[in-house]
C-alpha cells in the first residue's frame, strides 16, 4: 500500500449481486439488535453490493444493479465496530452505518437471501482487517529502536592477536622397540626349541646329544631330518662269523 501523501489504489474485496436494505428503528437501549424487529418481507431497497479497500479503510458500496449508480456508501475502519455490527438472531443480517459526502451518518439494515453470500461478505472484511493489523505491527517494529544488546567483536585499544599459519606441530607417537632392534619378539626363556613334527623323523630312532647348548639344538634338528642309521659295531667279526652262527643254529 502507498504511504500518506501518495496515491492509493482501490482494490475489490467482494461483490454480491443482490442485497436488501431495511429501515431500522432507532436504538433505545444497549441491548442487542434483532433482525426480527425489521420488516423482512418488505425491503426498502434492493441492489448490488461491492466491497472495496483503499489503504486501511474498507468501503461497503450499495449500487444499482443496472446502471451501477451509487445509492449509499459506508466507510469501515474497524470490524467489528460501530460502522458495521451483526444482529443477535441471524447470520444473514447486519447493521451498517452509511455516510454521505457531507459527513452525515445514518444506520440501516442489510440482509442477504443466501447464507453463503453473508458468509463471504463477513470473511472478506475479517481478512482485510487482519492484514491491517499485521501491517501496523510491522511498521511499529520497524520504527521502534532495537533495544537488544549488540555483541561487540572489535579489538580494544592495544589488544593484539597472534596467528600461526602453516606451523602446526605434529606429535610423534613413540613406538616400543624390541631388544633385537628389528621389531622381532625375543626368544622364549628356557633354552631349547622343540623340533617341528615330521613324518620322516617318526620312522627312525634318533638319539639327542648330551650337550645343552644352542649348537646341540641345531644338531638335533639336522639329525631329525636325515635318514641316519646306527654305525656298526667295530668289534663285530666278518662274514665267517655270520656263517658260523648259521652253522651253530643248524641241527647236529
Amino acid at each position: 500500500m502507498a504511504t500518506d501523501g501518495q496515491f492509493e489504489y482501490e482494490s475489490i474485496l467482494c461483490v454480491k449481486p443482490e442485497v436488501n436494505v431495511y429501515r431500522i428503528p432507532p436504538r433505545t437501549s444497549n441491548r442487542a439488535i434483532r433482525a426480527a424487529d425489521w420488516k423482512l418481507d418488505a425491503p426498502d431497497w434492493t441492489g448490488r453490493m461491492r466491497v472495496t479497500a483503499r489503504g486501511k479503510v474498507a468501503y461497503v458500496k450499495l449500487e444499482d444493479k443496472v446502471s451501477g449508480e451509487l445509492f449509499a456508501q459506508a466507510p469501515v475502519d474497524e470490524y467489528p465496530g460501530v460502522a458495521m455490527e451483526t444482529v443477535s438472531d441471524s447470520s444473514r443480517y447486519f447493521v451498517l452505518r452509511i455516510m454521505d459526502d457531507n459527513g452525515r451518518t445514518a444506520f440501516i439494515g442489510i440482509g442477504f437471501g443466501d447464507r453463503s453470500d453473508a458468509f463471504d461478505f463477513n470473511v472478506a472484511l475479517q481478512d482485510h482487517f487482519k492484514w491491517v493489523k499485521q501491517e501496523t505491527e510491522f511498521s511499529k517494529q520497524a520504527q521502534a529502536p532495537d533495544s537488544t544488546p549488540k555483541l561487540d567483536l572489535g579489538f580494544k585499544e592495544g589488544q593484539t592477536i597472534t596467528l600461526n599459519i602453516g606451523q602446526s606441530k605434529k606429535k610423534d607417537r613413540s613406538r616400543p622397540q624390541s631388544s633385537g632392534g628389528f621389531g622381532l619378539l625375543p626368544p622364549p626363556p628356557g633354552g631349547k626349541l622343540a623340533p617341528p613334527p615330521s613324518s620322516r623323523s617318526t620312522n627312525h630312532n634318533t638319539q639327542p646329544s648330551a650337550g645343552g647348548s644352542d649348537s646341540g639344538c641345531l644338531l638335533d634338528l639336522d639329525s631329525s631330518n636325515s635318514n641316519s642309521v646306527a654305525p656298526p659295531n667295530p668289534t663285530s667279526t666278518g662274514s665267517s662269523d655270520l656263517w658260523g652262527d648259521f652253522d651253530s643254529a643248524s641241527p647236529k
